[in-house]
């Protein structure tokens, strides 16, 4: 049996599944860089160089190890098309994988093994404390899904930031109120800045063929210093539970111009790359919690993110595929404006937060679900192509976190399967979280008209169009309550301006 060990560009450890029991006599590696890849949906240039830069270090670190490795370069075919032509040319009879972590490469894998008639093994991605079958037994016979029940499942499963009697750590599950703060009036201070890494040789090489090849999509590359690297990406983590982890919980939701990362980890990218695994990153942080006395609320803020949040939306999201990414809850079926992929507009919150996205490939959580989506959502966007957007844009994302937070959670497409209301606001909560209002063009209290900020209008009109929905929820009940001081005559110049807005989003 000739078999054959396909390592994909977010599959990159050494200990990970794929190579597990490998047989230096009989077995090979293949890893395949696609041009496919990166343009079926308009990659950011910072994407595909990260990838890249990544996959290419990792095929030194094979080489290093002996490891037979056919390392295909730039393929102008897909993937699963090039994986074909090296099965057929090395007459395999045995193809071993981990699950990508898309769906649609998924599928094509598996097709591909019936076509070839060879043996597939799929083995399950080992980076995660949560498999496939135990979300599945989870889940069944919930009427609802929700990340709290998980979460603390996940905490007493893996005695996280449990007691000696078995109870949560400072007597609460979630201290998330405490993380919702925003930055002083007069700035966030000096924030540490996050482990940045020179290009080497590799990496240099990349980002020349990147600015050639990629020149006509979005981003820049004049800043890229992503962990590309385990090493690296280590040493992200250090600094990270050394010098900021101090500051993320209390200021995880703030956002300030012209500050792009804030207190955040950065490490997305090395956990999504599998550069990095998710139990030494939680066990990095409960050290420095014990060695610092750091502040509980701030350890368990981001404990929740890591083993709650990210482990939910990976069970939903094999969970609910394919059926999640065709969900349009609204029937929204407007196109994508095109600032979303150049920043030029007038909104400053939009400029400010795509502007940072398109030089850096990153954005914090609220910088995606309350500005970016929330947009998106208010603007009856179609959400396939905001979920494209996403997917093309951001560094860390793949699919399997990215289409659950931006269809599930930004944009209610699937109508609250994991979700208990839309996550939508006006203007006043981009003012109180930010500083972002006070060097726009338009009024965040202003509700219709010309200086009226367009997430406001369009905010009223969203919860006009949809008072039975938001007045049947305890959640959002308040909303309409809000709603119905406010004068018929002025409720219907909102809808009229409204339509102004959404008719002309190109325009704002």
């Amino acid at each position: 049996m000739k078999r054959l060990i396909l390592i994909l560009g977010d599959q990159l450890d050494l200990q990970g599944a794929a190579l597990k029991d490998f047989d230096f006599k009989t077995d090979q590696v293949v890893m395949i860089e696609s041009i496919h890849e990166a343009q079926y949906v308009w990659s950011h240039k910072a994407k595909i160089a990260l990838f890249l830069s990544a996959m290419r270090h990792f095929a030194k670190s094979l080489k290093e190890l002996n490891y037979p490795l056919v390392y295909v370069q730039n393929s102008p075919l897909s993937i699963v098309a090039t994986l074909k032509e090296q099965i057929v040319q090395e007459q395999i009879t045995h193809l071993i994988c981990i699950e990508p972590g898309e769906w649609r490469l998924k599928q094509e894998i598996e097709e591909l093994a019936i076509e070839l008639s060879i043996l597939l093994e799929m083995r399950e991605d080992d980076h995660f404390y949560c498999s496939h079958q135990e979300f599945v037994q989870w889940a069944d016979g919930k009427k609802e899904l929700r990340l709290e029940y998980f979460y603390r499942l996940m905490r007493k499963t893996h005695h996280i930031l449990i007691d000696s009697e078995g109870n949560p750590e400072g007597g609460q599950w979630n201290f998330d109120q405490d993380n919702r703060k925003p930055y002083n009036k007069k700035g966030p201070g000096i924030i540490e800045a996050p482990a940045v890494f020179e290009p080497d040789l590799i990496t240099k090489e990349v980002l020349e063929f990147v600015n050639t090849t990629y020149s006509g999509h979005p981003g820049s590359l004049d800043h890229f210093q992503w962990p590309v690297t385990r090493t690296q990406a280590l040493a992200a983590l250090d600094y990270f539970v050394e010098y900021r982890l101090r500051n993320f919980g209390v200021f995880q939701d703030a956002m300030w111009t012209d500050t792009p990362f804030g207190w955040h980890s950065i490490l997305s990218s090395s956990l999504n790359l599998k550069l990095l695994n998710p139990r030494e990153v939680i066990d990095a942080v409960l050290r420095s919690w014990k060695k610092y006395s750091l502040d509980l609320s701030n350890v368990e803020g981001f404990i929740r993110q890591i083993l709650g949040w990210r482990e939910f939306v990976r069970g939903m999201y094999y969970l609910d595929m394919p059926q999640m990414a065709q969900d349009n809850y609204y029937d929204h079926q407007r196109p994508l404006p095109q600032w979303y992929w150049t920043g030029q507009t007038n909104m400053a919150c939009m400029k400010d937060t795509i502007g940072q996205t398109l030089e850096h490939g990153y954005a914090h959580h609220i910088q995606r679900l309350m500005v970016t989506g929330n947009f998106a959502l208010l603007a009856e966007i179609l959400p396939s192509a905001v979920c494209d957007w996403y997917l093309a844009i951001y560094v860390d994302a793949i699919e399997w976190v990215e289409l659950p937070n931006t269809a599930g959670m930004a944009l209610f497409a699937n109508g609250g399967r994991f979700t208990s209301k839309p996550y939508i606001a006006s203007g006043a909560y981009i003012k109180r979280m930010s500083n972002y209002c006070n060097s726009c063009k338009y009024k965040p209290d202003i509700r219709f008209g010309e200086m009226a900020c367009p997430i406001t209008t369009l905010y009223w009109n969203f919860l006009i169009k949809h008072c039975a929905q938001f007045e049947s929820s305890p959640r959002t009940k308040l909303m309409v309550a809000n709603l119905k001081r406010i004068s018929d005559d002025d409720q219907k110049s909102i809808v009229d301006h409204a339509q102004l807005l959404l008719h002309h989003l190109d325009n704002l």
